[in-house]
């Protein structure tokens, strides 16, 4: 791959004199699902599959960003002085958003870069291709400019972009699952203080199975920050009837019991819905990261399958492709668990199934969704990957 990537940087800029090539992995989260940014838990690991890129320093403060992926739109170029927000960009907005939000930080970039990238993420699947692209950007300046930022860092540099230069307001779990990831482990992580462990994903023999229902969407223009602020509401509300100094800072830290304590003060049907998701979604997944350590696989797949009834029921975030495919999952012999993963509306749904059945389900899926949607999902085995690296 890195041969490859080198002769396309060299017929796209000229020559591949001065390069570095790098990778950053996609991820799957495993269960915790828009807990995120409700400073709950969430339970992802990194994929094998993710974002290449080759880059070097240019002389001048040009920038100039080149995508095999979107081929057809060419170089894109900026400057170190002209970076704002600009839709017909597209992609490039990525990066660019990185780079942006490393000056926010304070980290001095004084010369441009050529950027080629190849992604083998599926765009728009809820694998973080966007997440990776970030972090992937954010770990090349780094290197390149020997900025000396941690992995953890660069995670969070990458969620200020997408939430003040994209206009996305992501939690931080993409970026740090994508950062932080750890081959053959998953990662336990505390999205309110950011305390983590690695917990290896030992399955029994079991495998993760992603299906990507092929539907299209962009979190920008989904429905994505109308939950965020849903949440928000419902946790104003029930600030509010704890009373002065009410010890929490976020959904995160109610449990099932305060949760049905106070959800009467939440005065909208909705938002209660909202808040009672992000509750029990949390304390699921605790659970299901406890259940693991007790090797108990049988208690996580039920976990899982819980989570996507109330992503479905509560948060309204499944819609019928992502339904159908866990639907169709869950009626396969030798499925553990499934549930959609991501932020919905569309993308992905992952699956955990006992390793002799995965051709089996894979089948059987596949036919009932095509023929209840029209069209066909695509299915990965996954491999789970480490961090980013330089090749």
């Amino acid at each position: 791959m890195k041969e490859k990537l080198l002769k396309n940087f060299a017929a796209t800029f000229g020559d591949s004199a001065d390069t570095k090539a790098y990778f950053a992995p996609g991820r799957v989260n495993l269960i915790g699902e828009h807990t995120d940014y409700n400073g709950g838990h969430v339970f992802p690991c990194a994929l094998s599959m993710g974002t290449y890129g080759v880059a070097r320093k240019r002389n001048d403060r040009q920038m100039r960003f080149y995508s095999v992926n979107q081929a057809h739109r060419g170089i894109i170029e900026t400057s170190l002085d002209e970076l704002k927000a600009n839709e017909p960009t597209g992609w490039a907005n990525y990066p660019m958003g990185v780079v942006w939000a490393l000056a926010e930080k304070g980290y001095k970039i004084g010369q441009g870069v050529d950027m080629l990238i190849h992604g083998t993420i599926p765009s728009g699947s809820g694998l973080s291709s966007s997440a990776s692209l970030e972090v992937l950007t954010g770990f090349i300046l780094n290197d390149l400019f020997g900025l000396g930022i941690s992995n953890q860092d660069i995670a969070l540099i990458g969620q200020y972009a997408e939430n003040h230069y994209i206009g996305v307001n992501c939690g931080i779990m993409d970026q740090f699952a994508i950062a932080m990831g750890k081959k053959d482990h998953a990662i336990f992580l505390d999205t309110a203080d950011l305390s983590f462990e690695y917990a290896p994903l030992n399955l029994a023999g079991a495998q993760i199975v992603i299906a990507n229902t092929n539907k299209k969407r962009g979190l920008t223009d989904s429905k994505y920050n109308e939950r965020r602020q849903e949440c928000e509401q419902a946790l104003a509300q029930i600030k509010q009837a704890m009373g002065e100094n009410p010890g929490i800072n976020a959904l995160g830290d109610l449990d099932e019991d305060d949760f049905e304590q106070y959800k009467t003060a939440i005065t909208n049907a909705v938002w209660m819905k909202r808040a009672k998701h992000a509750v029990h979604e949390n304390q699921r997944t605790i659970r299901a990261v406890a259940a693991l350590k007790a090797n108990d696989i049988s208690l996580f797949g039920t976990l899982m399958n819980e989570s996507h009834i109330s992503l479905r029921d509560d948060y309204a975030v499944t819609g019928t492709e992502l339904d159908t495919l866990v639907l169709a999952a869950w009626a396969q012999s030798g499925v553990i668990g499934a549930r959609m993963t991501g932020a919905g509306f569309g993308g992905c749904a992952v699956s955990i199934v006992e390793g002799t059945a995965v051709d089996g389900f894979i089948s059987g899926v596949g036919t009932a969704y095509e023929k209840e949607i029209g069209y066909a999902a695509d299915f990965y085995v996954a491999q789970v990957g480490g961090g980013p690296v330089v090749l």
